[in-house]
Parts: C-alpha cells; structure tokens; sequence
C-alpha cells in the first residue's frame, strides 16, 4: 500500500480530534470558569528506505497527536450582583467535596445556600473552608448563626464575604461575628487535573509536588488571589483565535483528503495495468 495513503488517514483522523477540541471550545465560549483546551502534534515513525555513511534516506508514515492540554489563563471577571457568586482575581481554586467526601478544584464560583445553609455549587457539591467561627477546622462551609458570641441565638440579618475569605454575619441583635471563612487551594501543576464535567478537576496528587496535596489556604495569602463577590470568572476561551484555528484545520483536513483521494487514483492506475 501506499504510504501516502496512511500518512492521509492518520492525518484526517488526528484533525477530527483537533475540530472535536476547537468545536468544544467554541461550545464552551459562555460557559463558567470554562478553561480552553489545545491539541498539539507529532510525526510517527518514519520507514527507513537506506542509509549510507553521512544520512539515513527516510520516509515518514503520518501523524499523531502528541497531547491535548487545557489553557488556565485567567478568563474575565464578570459582576453579577448575586452575594454568592464568587470570582479569584489571581491565583488559586476552590476546593469542592461530594456527599461521599471526595474532593474537587473549580474556577466556577456560581455558588448557592442549600436549604442547610451550606454553600453548595450550582450542582451540589460543598465549598470547603474553615467552617467554625474560630477559623481551625475545615469542613463544609455554612452561612448561619452558628458561634455566635456568648450563645447568642439571634436569627441571622445578613452576611457578606470579604476579598479575603471571611464570612461575616450580622444577627437581628445588631451583634455581628466571623462565621467562617472560605479556602483556596494551590495547584501547583494545572495541567496535570483530569476534567470530570461540570467545570469540576480531580487528579489533585498528581498536579501537586511530590503528589503531596497541600492544605487549602486563606485568600490573599500564600500567593494565592483575592475574592471577588458578586462576580464570576468567566470563559477564557479566545471566539477570534478558535474561529482562525477552525478554518486552518478545515484547510488541513481538506488537504490530506486530496492526498487520499490521489493515492487512491495511483492505485487505480496500477490496477488497471493488468487488465
């Protein structure tokens, strides 16, 4: 067989994957915290036809994908007006567990109060921080009267989030306290989280050094970002640049078709000689 004819295929089948990464993209242009994804290439192995005592006389056979790989540059922060939307100007995720404990990272800070008072994502999974009013231990955030000073037992007022995490209740008292306090965690590799949907990451070990998963730390520390309430990071996905990848990849898949099409032509001719 022709080695043009596989060099076509494999190349038509790795720029399907490609518009299957930029279609995804481009899906995902309004979505939450979305983070784009790139595919890059690599030749295969090429067929060694001869060599001699200065150069090897080679024939490459295709093309294959070398890694697709998520951008985690930051995408625009957008005002909501909603108290607990929640966007990180600058560095960080938000640590998310599931009923059954397992942990997630998320840029997507379209947050809620559950019918507990638990500050869930948009799917129910619970915002981690610290979780008392001493601000020591680390559980699930809730937003109530709970540790307010001296017993008090006053209904809950309102509430607000400071840039650095803190959750700040006022009762109908006039007392007001420190509820808690929201957490981000460090990644120190964010190329290595693994997507699961739902704008959630897992593979925390493997994009921490030494698979060693480093405790959450407060905003505005530790080089972390500050929150920003009210506001959502939004899409960092680049409409201009995808549409121009898009007609580049067309090209390529059209070429390579034509490259299959007159293989397929010489292989014809050959047939035809014995007849």
């Amino acid at each position: 067989m022709l080695l043009s004819l596989d060099s076509g295929v494999s190349a038509l089948e790795q720029f399907q994957q490609s518009l299957n990464v930029i279609a995804n993209n481009i899906a995902n242009v309004n979505t939450v915290g979305f983070k784009s994804a790139s595919m890059s290439f690599a030749d295969t192995l090429s067929q060694t036809l001869g060599t001699n005592a200065t150069s090897s006389t080679q024939i490459g056979t295709g093309v294959m994908t070398a890694g697709i790989t998520n951008n985690f540059t930051a995408g625009s922060i957008t005002s909501t007006g909603v108290q607990t939307d929640m966007a990180i100007n600058g560095n960080g995720f938000f640590l998310v567990t599931d009923a059954s404990g397992n942990p997630y990272v998320t840029q997507d800070g379209e947050f809620t109060l559950d019918s507990n008072s638990n500050l869930v994502t948009s799917a129910g999974q619970y915002v981690q921080g610290y979780s008392d009013a001493g601000l020591s231990t680390v559980g699930n955030i809730k937003i109530d009267n709970t540790g307010a000073p001296n017993g008090d037992t006053s209904p809950m007022q309102s509430y607000s989030i400071g840039s650095d995490g803190k959750i700040s209740v006022l009762l109908a008292d006039g007392t007001s306290f420190t509820r808690g306090q929201i957490l981000l965690q460090n990644i120190a590799n964010p190329e290595q989280l693994i997507k699961v949907g739902g704008n959630l990451y897992t593979g925390l070990a493997a994009a921490s050094p030494a698979a060693t998963v480093p405790a959450p730390v407060a905003p505005r520390s530790s080089g972390m970002g500050s929150l920003v309430t009210g506001s959502l990071e939004m899409s960092n996905v680049d409409l201009a640049a995808q549409l121009s990848s898009l007609i580049t990849t067309q090209s390529a898949y059209q070429a390579n078709s034509k490259v299959i099409t007159t293989s397929d032509n010489i292989l014809q001719t050959l047939v035809n000689l014995v007849r």
